[in-house]
């Protein structure tokens, strides 16, 4: 790691940590962060697609070279949003303010991001002031 992913990371994990998340916790986030970028990568690409008419059935590798099916791909995007979820949960569960998660599918920014109240106006929708929040790198 370079010196200024050092930096950027303590930054992170202190903003985490402020509004409630455990060292651990905000680790996971990390983690689930990558996880999430790299799928929005093989999906955006190409190279991971879904069964089903509206694309929301079992994921399967897909060769853009050939046009042809490879084989399944464990759904890695689904267990780690439901791992995400957990963690917000139990965030929720030890603080009066709820924090709310954004994940953006575009692969060009950040997968992952935190939205602390008073981010959002009242009546607001979260997609549309996701980048006030603590983006998850």
């Amino acid at each position: 790691m370079t010196r200024n992913e050092v930096e950027q990371l303590t930054y992170q994990t202190q903003a985490l940590l402020s509004i409630g998340f455990t060292p651990a916790e905000a680790e996971a986030l990390r983690r689930i962060s990558m996880t999430l970028h790299r799928w929005a990568e093989h999906e955006c690409n190409g190279a991971i697609q879904r069964d089903g008419e509206n694309g929301d059935g079992r994921p399967f590798w897909y060769n853009t070279n050939t046009g042809t099916r490879c084989g399944p791909v464990p759904d890695r995007e689904a267990g780690a949003l439901k791992r995400l979820k957990a963690i917000i949960g139990q965030r929720n569960e030890r603080s009066a303010e709820p924090v709310l998660f954004y994940v953006q599918g575009d692969p060009r920014g950040c997968a992952l991001y935190l939205v602390r109240p008073g981010d959002v106006p009242s009546g607001g929708d979260v997609s549309s002031y996701y980048n006030r929040g603590i983006a998850i790198a």
